[in-house]
């Protein structure tokens, strides 16, 4: 077996965090009696094409991720589909939200290099958009613009960290909240000024917005939320209920779908957010991939309990 450590130099945004990171994971690395990697990014997308180098050759491979949602998004689509591969993520990035997923108690775990390389490995679900995939939350709107903007201002020394995803929500508001948008599922057809699409796999995206508490990332359904286009004002007093996962008490603004699929279609280019990365597109297609991927759960968690 391999372990691959796959380092996202610029996550966090912070040049002292990555060399804190790197210098901790190769003293760990010296620990073990497998084979080791420390893989240093070189730009987007550069993650998956090194999993996907490495899982060509015999025998099984650890990737941990060592970033943010991000980073763990493009190792997670290198590892997808390969039976010998299974990805983690070692969180030091912006949000780290996957594994708020899993309980405060159980996403410290994923700190303990330890623990995670003596842990267990089960398969756990991923969304197809277009081809790419995601592992946690894909959106459509809104929130996708804030999340395409929010490393603007987490760079910012003052700000930095879950502060930035308030600034660019505020900023972002102020622009406009909604779209005309078509949306199509299984069963209809929705067309009308909307404010967000979200299609949720895990529970938290936006530096700790939890909008489906109810989602399972390996039960081979994705919880749907379309939210009505609204005033800056109405987006104002529904966020805060929205961000605590109280979605059943918004009804008269907020469609709740549990499903495998969900289109959305508009006439002109938009933001898709994934994993708290972006794509562009005019029509965009999630669909639920059934343990896409296998995922390695630090020794001592008892979230499947």
């Amino acid at each position: 077996m391999k372990h691959l450590f796959i380092i996202n130099p610029i996550a966090g945004g912070k040049k002292a965090r990555f060399a804190e990171t790197e210098r901790e994971i190769r003293r760990f690395s010296e620990e073990l009696a497998d084979p080791c990697e420390i893989y240093i990014t070189k730009g987007p997308m550069d993650a998956p094409r090194k999993v996907a180098e490495e899982a060509a050759a015999d025998g099984k491979l650890y990737v941990y991720a060592c970033g943010g949602d991000g980073t763990l998004n493009e190792c997670a689509n290198g590892a997808a589909g390969r039976a010998n591969v299974a990805v983690t993520h070692y969180p030091c990035g912006t949000g780290n939200d996957f594994i708020r997923t899993f309980g405060k108690a159980n996403a410290e775990k994923f700190r303990d290099l330890r623990a995670l390389a003596g842990g267990t490995v089960r398969p756990i679900d991923l969304i197809d958009c277009n081809g790419r995939y995601g592992i946690n939350i894909c959106s459509v709107g809104i929130d996708a613009r804030i999340g395409g903007d929010v490393h603007k201002y987490s760079k910012i020394p003052i700000i930095g960290g879950a502060t930035g995803y308030v600034i660019s929500l505020v900023i972002n508001v102020i622009k406009g909240v909604n779209q005309r948008l078509r949306v199509y599922t299984v069963d209809e057809t929705i067309e009308k000024e909307i404010a967000l699409v979200c299609a949720c796999n895990g529970q938290y995206y936006g530096g700790g917005f939890n909008p489906v508490p109810d989602a399972v990332p390996d039960d081979g359904i994705l919880e749907y939320l379309i939210i009505d286009g609204a005033s800056r004002l109405k987006v104002a007093k529904i966020v805060g209920k929205y961000a605590k996962g109280q979605y059943r008490e918004l009804n008269d603004v907020i469609t709740h779908i549990r499903g495998g699929y969900l289109e959305v279609e508009c006439d002109r280019e938009f933001i898709v957010g994934i994993d708290g990365e972006v794509i562009r597109a005019e029509r965009i297609s999630f669909n639920i991939v059934p343990n896409g991927v296998n995922f390695i759960f630090p020794s001592g968690m008892e979230f499947f309990a």
